[in-house]
Protein backbone atom coordinates (compact mmCIF):
# COMPACT_ATOMS: atom_id res chain seq x y z
CA UNK A 1 0.00 0.00 0.00
CA UNK A 2 1.53 3.51 -0.76
CA UNK A 3 1.16 6.35 1.20
CA UNK A 4 -1.68 9.10 -0.13
CA UNK A 5 -0.55 12.26 -1.42
CA UNK A 6 -1.78 15.45 -0.34
CA UNK A 7 -1.29 18.52 -2.48
CA UNK A 8 0.45 21.28 -0.41
CA UNK A 9 -2.09 23.65 -1.95
CA UNK A 10 -4.88 22.15 0.15
CA UNK A 11 -3.45 22.28 3.46
CA UNK A 12 -4.91 25.49 5.24
CA UNK A 13 -2.34 28.29 5.55
CA UNK A 14 1.40 27.99 3.34
CA UNK A 15 1.76 25.39 1.62
CA UNK A 16 3.95 22.95 2.93
CA UNK A 17 5.08 19.24 3.72
CA UNK A 18 5.23 19.83 7.37
CA UNK A 19 1.61 20.91 7.39
CA UNK A 20 0.57 17.77 5.00
CA UNK A 21 2.95 15.27 7.49
CA UNK A 22 1.15 16.91 10.49
CA UNK A 23 -2.18 16.33 9.06
CA UNK A 24 -1.54 12.34 9.36
CA UNK A 25 0.62 12.33 12.52
CA UNK A 26 0.44 15.60 14.17
CA UNK A 27 -1.00 14.02 17.43
CA UNK A 28 0.17 12.67 20.58
CA UNK A 29 -1.64 9.23 19.59
CA UNK A 30 -0.06 8.52 16.56
CA UNK A 31 3.68 9.27 17.00
CA UNK A 32 3.92 7.32 20.21
CA UNK A 33 2.10 4.53 18.74
CA UNK A 34 4.46 4.64 15.89
CA UNK A 35 7.03 4.72 18.92
CA UNK A 36 5.81 1.80 20.36
CA UNK A 37 5.72 -0.12 17.01
CA UNK A 38 9.14 0.90 16.27
CA UNK A 39 10.07 -0.34 19.39
CA UNK A 40 8.84 -3.80 18.62
CA UNK A 41 5.49 -4.08 19.84
CA UNK A 42 2.75 -5.09 17.62
CA UNK A 43 -0.65 -5.44 19.55
CA UNK A 44 -2.83 -3.60 20.08
CA UNK A 45 -2.65 -4.07 24.09
CA UNK A 46 0.70 -3.41 24.34
CA UNK A 47 0.58 -0.42 22.24
CA UNK A 48 -2.54 1.34 24.41
CA UNK A 49 -1.16 0.36 27.85
CA UNK A 50 2.53 1.71 26.93
CA UNK A 51 1.51 4.79 25.15
CA UNK A 52 -1.64 5.56 28.03
CA UNK A 53 -3.79 6.16 25.16
CA UNK A 54 -7.83 5.52 25.70
CA UNK A 55 -8.59 2.59 24.11
CA UNK A 56 -11.30 4.40 21.98
CA UNK A 57 -8.57 6.96 20.85
CA UNK A 58 -5.62 4.89 19.77
CA UNK A 59 -8.09 2.30 17.80
CA UNK A 60 -9.37 5.50 16.04
CA UNK A 61 -5.76 6.51 15.61
CA UNK A 62 -4.24 2.90 14.03
CA UNK A 63 -7.14 2.50 11.61
CA UNK A 64 -5.67 6.22 10.16
CA UNK A 65 -2.61 5.23 10.50
CA UNK A 66 -3.36 2.08 8.43
CA UNK A 67 -5.38 4.43 5.86
CA UNK A 68 -2.60 6.57 5.21
CA UNK A 69 -0.30 4.04 4.66
CA UNK A 70 1.98 4.40 7.53
CA UNK A 71 0.88 1.30 9.12
CA UNK A 72 -0.44 -2.40 7.91
CA UNK A 73 -2.24 -5.35 9.72
CA UNK A 74 -0.46 -8.12 9.64
CA UNK A 75 -0.92 -11.97 11.18
CA UNK A 76 1.65 -11.85 14.33
CA UNK A 77 4.65 -13.95 13.41
CA UNK A 78 3.67 -15.94 17.36
CA UNK A 79 0.06 -15.88 16.75
CA UNK A 80 -1.02 -16.10 13.02
CA UNK A 81 -4.93 -16.14 14.14
CA UNK A 82 -4.28 -12.78 15.40
CA UNK A 83 -3.03 -9.19 13.46
CA UNK A 84 -0.55 -6.98 14.56
CA UNK A 85 0.51 -3.47 13.09
CA UNK A 86 3.87 -3.15 11.57
CA UNK A 87 5.36 0.04 9.99
CA UNK A 88 5.36 0.06 6.58
CA UNK A 89 8.09 2.04 4.63
CA UNK A 90 6.34 5.30 5.08
CA UNK A 91 6.40 4.30 8.94
CA UNK A 92 9.94 3.03 8.77
CA UNK A 93 10.62 6.66 7.11
CA UNK A 94 9.21 8.47 10.68
CA UNK A 95 12.18 6.99 12.27
CA UNK A 96 14.31 9.83 12.31
CA UNK A 97 11.22 12.35 13.03
CA UNK A 98 10.75 9.88 16.41
CA UNK A 99 14.83 10.29 17.23
CA UNK A 100 15.04 13.83 17.03
CA UNK A 101 12.28 14.18 18.76
CA UNK A 102 13.45 12.31 21.69
CA UNK A 103 17.00 13.91 21.59
CA UNK A 104 15.34 17.37 21.66
CA UNK A 105 13.12 16.03 24.51
CA UNK A 106 16.59 14.62 26.74
CA UNK A 107 17.91 18.18 25.88
CA UNK A 108 15.03 20.18 26.48
CA UNK A 109 12.57 18.57 28.63
CA UNK A 110 13.96 16.17 30.67
CA UNK A 111 16.31 16.13 33.85
CA UNK A 112 17.28 12.33 33.12
CA UNK A 113 16.60 10.43 29.96
CA UNK A 114 14.44 7.84 30.30
CA UNK A 115 15.77 6.19 27.24
CA UNK A 116 18.89 6.26 25.23
CA UNK A 117 19.11 4.98 22.10
CA UNK A 118 22.34 2.54 20.83
CA UNK A 119 24.71 1.80 17.93
CA UNK A 120 26.27 -1.11 18.62
CA UNK A 121 28.33 -0.73 21.59
CA UNK A 122 27.65 2.84 22.45
CA UNK A 123 25.57 5.64 22.85
CA UNK A 124 23.68 6.76 19.33
CA UNK A 125 23.84 10.31 18.49
CA UNK A 126 21.89 11.16 15.46
CA UNK A 127 24.28 13.57 12.83
CA UNK A 128 22.64 15.42 9.37
CA UNK A 129 24.52 14.76 6.15
CA UNK A 130 23.89 15.74 2.93
CA UNK A 131 22.86 12.89 0.85
CA UNK A 132 24.13 15.24 -2.28
CA UNK A 133 27.30 16.13 -1.24
CA UNK A 134 28.19 13.53 2.27
CA UNK A 135 29.25 16.52 3.99
CA UNK A 136 27.79 16.86 7.43
CA UNK A 137 25.39 19.97 7.63
CA UNK A 138 24.60 22.67 10.85
CA UNK A 139 21.37 24.57 10.80
CA UNK A 140 23.33 27.67 9.64
CA UNK A 141 23.96 25.70 6.08
CA UNK A 142 20.76 25.20 5.31
CA UNK A 143 18.32 27.37 3.51
CA UNK A 144 14.60 27.66 2.36
CA UNK A 145 13.56 27.93 -0.91
CA UNK A 146 9.97 28.58 -1.97
CA UNK A 147 9.12 26.60 -4.80
CA UNK A 148 4.72 27.35 -3.99
CA UNK A 149 3.51 29.57 -6.81
CA UNK A 150 2.20 32.92 -4.88
CA UNK A 151 4.78 32.35 -2.05
CA UNK A 152 7.51 34.06 -0.43
CA UNK A 153 9.03 33.37 2.95
CA UNK A 154 7.08 35.93 4.24
CA UNK A 155 3.87 34.83 3.29
CA UNK A 156 1.33 34.72 0.24
CA UNK A 157 2.40 37.56 -2.65
CA UNK A 158 0.82 40.47 -2.52
CA UNK A 159 -1.92 40.35 -5.26
CA UNK A 160 -3.15 43.44 -7.62
CA UNK A 161 -5.10 46.01 -5.40
CA UNK A 162 -8.92 44.59 -4.59
CA UNK A 163 -7.89 41.05 -4.65
CA UNK A 164 -7.89 38.56 -1.57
Amino acid sequence: MTTPRTDPYEVPGRPCSIAAALQVVGDRWSLLAVREIMLGNHRFRQIAENTGAPTDRLSARLKSLVADGILERRPLSDEPRHDGYYLTEAGRDLLGVIRELLRWGDRWLTTSPPMKLRHHDHDFTPRAICAHCGEPVTQGEVHADVTAAGWTLKGPVAGPPGQA
